[in-house]
């Protein structure tokens, strides 16, 4: 890979906004005239602390500290180096770029095995799809998806393919292309047999490829294909790839990557159980739609839909199994997550891709949009579940199931209907729901105000107060460097006067920041923090300047400003000098140096007149 010139970086960055691209991976709202906010993607917050400055062109997080330009976004959030984060940009925004300056794997020896792997996946799925698109081992396969109402474009649109009923057939494909055997067995396409052979790990399945939120192939989910001759009864119906180096199932979420920019644009996340329900409602129009790996949500997926996504729909399965799945994502959404929820109840028990052969796609699109219920509506239906609402205890019971709840709306209004409901069908007063609700709202306070019991591995061990969060804060003297610097950073006029002054900073990192600085501006004429934080190599120096170039002040100084600053500076640094001087005067008293204590008596009379003029 060969190094990329600076001025192809400067090219990239100048060319980029970099609320585009961070807002690709976070939900980004207007904040101001000139910024944006969100919630971090670095650490877990739930109210926005997480800033971007598109007139700057520069994020900091106000929460966890993290901040920089828009190639150390891409560096922090994917794991990437600079020169990658530059092509990656250059891709976002289709700026095109030599080849030269892309790496390949041989160029960095870490991710040749990763870029290895996800090329062994790119090319099982290319051989899968031309097997079931181009060759009449796959006819039957393609038969049965156009049966279930999938299109060609929509086949190639998700590169869906077919694993014909043979065991060494994708390892034959792939000794015919340059591709690592080494790499085989960790790839989870093969099974290795009880002589170290491999054997291909699927067969006789229709190939859906698991992307990451890249779009790049790796893994596999396959569905087994019943046919007369390979009836399957012993074949599990959905077989995934196992974990590997590339795939953990717990992280990934099935059509992120094309689901993402709609994601993004319209603020809702459908959530599905199956790839079948993603595929019917993406034929439906639906493209925010994502699902699973057949598992339970889990807190990492929920963390990955919250960077980009206000409103999460849950669209599952409308069965008994459907209804149970709903109410613990619901539960554990409610624990866990910031995110709007709503649900989507698909009637007759069908599933949302069984709704949509049924009865087609624009009554599927219909439901979605406009057949939504409440958390607390549903929660109505699943508490009658196996119940005998006939029974006056179980009447109760279910009451006061529904009130435990109601706590969680926070709508008022939503609050009030519901209690009417509730009043209404089981004829107990508005007044006695209200009541018990408010007992059971005081009951949750003083359980929260409750300090968590906590275990030791030692019982007898002596128990100290947790520490306590400190935090430091600045002098007077640190407040004025940090706005001088900021003002030396945005008016270059102010930089000539300070220079005139011939006055340095009192503090060691703040005048090693202004010499840096004030080099940058002598080569490149002008100051763009973006690319200012690029010619910085410490990363306590960029966190500086990132505190600086956030601060929030009037847009431009007077000369009163400046004069002050000066004078707080100079001061500080005669008080410091005084101080220093007197110190070594005491020291020359007791050492009994009556010479060196005079010599210093003069000195801070000196300084003394010096710091008065000053003031």
């Amino acid at each position: 890979m060969a190094r990329i010139p600076q001025h192809v970086i400067d090219d990239v960055r100048s060319r980029t906004n970099i609320v585009e691209v961070i807002g690709q991976y976070v939900q980004l709202k207007k904040s101001g005239s000139k910024n944006y906010s969100g919630l971090c993607p670095f650490h877990n917050e739930k109210t926005p602390s997480f800033s971007v400055a598109e007139d700057k062109q520069f994020y900091h997080c106000f929460g966890c500290g993290r901040g920089g330009n828009v190639f150390s976004f891409l560096q922090e959030i994917e794991g990437i180096s600079f020169a990658e984060s530059v092509v990656k940009v250059a891709d976002l925004e289709n700026i095109q770029l030599a080849d030269d300056y892309r790496q390949t794997p041989q160029d960095n020896p870490e991710n040749s095995a990763h870029q290895q792997l996800i090329q062994l996946h790119e090319k099982a799925s290319e051989v899968y799809h031309h097997m079931l698109v181009h060759t009449t081992a796959g006819q039957e396969a393609l038969d049965y998806l156009i049966q279930r109402g999938l299109t060609e474009e929509l086949i190639e649109e998700f590169q869906i393919g077919f694993a014909p009923n043979q065991r060494e057939f994708l390892e034959r494909i792939f000794q015919n292309e340059s591709l690592n055997t080494q790499l085989f067995a960790e790839s989870g396409l093969f099974i290795e047999r009880d002589d170290g052979r491999l054997a291909d790990r699927f067969y006789q399945r229709i190939m859906f490829p698991i992307r990451n939120a890249q779009g790049k192939i790796i893994a596999f989910s396959g569905r087994w294909l019943n046919t007369e001759d390979f009836p399957g009864e012993d074949q599990p119906k959905y077989l995934n790839s196992p974990e590997t180096s590339l795939f953990n199932k717990r992280e990934v979420l099935f059509n992120f990557d094309k689901a993402r920019s709609e994601i993004r644009k319209e603020g809702t996340t459908f959530l599905f159980e199956g790839f079948m329900d993603v595929l019917a409602a993406w034929q439906s129009g639906i493209r925010n739609g994502i699902a699973s790996m057949g598992t339970s949500l889990t807190n990492q997926q929920i963390a990955t839909i919250e960077r980009i996504s206000k409103e999460l729909v849950l669209c599952y399965d409308g069965d008994k199994a459907g209804i149970e799945a709903t109410n613990r994502g619901i539960e554990l959404l409610q624990e866990h997550s910031r995110l709007k929820l709503a649900i989507v109840s698909v009637p007759e028990r069908l599933d949302p891709d069984e709704y949509v052969r049924k009865y087609g796609s624009e009554a599927f699109k219909e439901l979605a949009f406009h057949g939504r219920e409440s958390i607390f509506s549903f929660k109505m239906r699943y508490r009658r579940m196996n119940r005998n609402l006939a029974n006056e205890k179980e009447q109760i019971d279910y009451v006061q199931d529904l009130l435990q709840d109601l706590l969680q709306v926070d709508s008022l209004i939503e609050q009030d209907r519901y209690i009417t409901q509730l009043s209404t069908e089981f004829q107990i007063s508005r007044d006695t729901l209200q009541q018990q609700l408010h007992q059971l709202k005081q009951t949750r306070r003083q359980e929260a105000r409750q300090p968590a019991p906590v275990e030791y591995l030692y019982p007898d061990a002596p128990v100290s107060p947790p520490p306590q969060p400190t935090t430091v804060r600045k002098t007077q003297l640190e407040k004025a460097e940090e706005l001088l610097l900021y003002r030396l950073f945005t008016e270059p006029s102010l930089n000539r006067r300070f220079k005139e002054l011939k006055l340095t900073f009192a503090h060691e990192h703040y005048q090693e920041l202004y010499v840096l600085f004030d080099t940058y501006v002598e080569i490149e004429g002008e100051m763009i923090i973006a690319k200012f934080l690029d010619f910085l190599k410490d990363g306590q120096l960029k966190n500086l300047v990132i505190t600086i170039a956030s601060l929030k002040v009037p847009e431009e100084s007077t000369d009163q400003e400046f004069h002050d600053l000066i004078r707080i500076i100079q001061t500080s640094s005669l008080v410091e000098e005084i101080n220093k001087k007197r110190i070594q005067q005491q020291e020359a008293s007791q050492k009994g140096n009556q010479q060196l204590e005079l010599e210093l008596a003069v000195e801070i009379i000196n300084l003394t007149k010096q710091l008065k003029q000053a003031k």
